[in-house]
């Protein structure tokens, strides 16, 4: 039985003009969750919220290693990313590049943090583009909707305990 999400909110603010800062409280300890983001296995049954299937996962966990997501979205078109671990620290960090494939140019970097609170996780993603332009298409893709979406399954299977 899979666990209802604690019904929060991600907050999503531009701390600048070229980055997104994204913040959501989950509720299963940064471990668990840190799990949840880095096994290919759980990562297809969320990273998509209710957008489409994902058709590629696959993540190779190391400094300098590559990760890769694609997705067929409910529209019937191809999304994929792909980007390069940079740091890793169990249970605390992640940092990687991240890549939207239709816009091959618009290199970020995405800072992942996983840090105890409340018994819980607080969850924070400050994703750092290389200008205020691509900073603005990835805001005004709509990426928000999803991400809420994203998010809210990430809580509840982290929640369930069912890893």
């Amino acid at each position: 039985m899979t666990a209802l999400s604690s019904g929060e909110r991600a907050q999503v603010s531009l701390p600048n003009d070229t980055q997104i800062l994204i913040t959501r409280h989950l509720q299963a300890p940064p471990d668990v969750v840190y799990r949840a983001y880095t096994t290919p296995e759980l990562v297809s049954r969320w990273w998509i919220g209710q957008r489409g299937q994902m058709t590629l996962c696959q993540i190779d966990l190391r400094v300098g290693g590559q990760w890769r997501y694609v997705m067929t979205a409910n529209g019937g078109f191809e999304v994929a990313f792909h980007g390069t671990f940079r740091e890793l620290i169990p249970d605390e960090r992640i940092v990687s590049t991240e890549v939207f494939e239709a816009v091959p140019d618009g290199e970020a970097v995405s800072t992942v943090t996983f840090a105890p609170a409340r018994g819980g996780t607080d969850l924070s993603i400050l994703v750092q583009h290389t200008s205020q332009f691509l900073r603005d298409m990835h805001i005004n893709s709509g990426m928000e909707d999803g991400l809420q979406e994203a998010m809210d399954l990430l809580d509840e299977i982290t929640a369930s305990g069912d890893l």
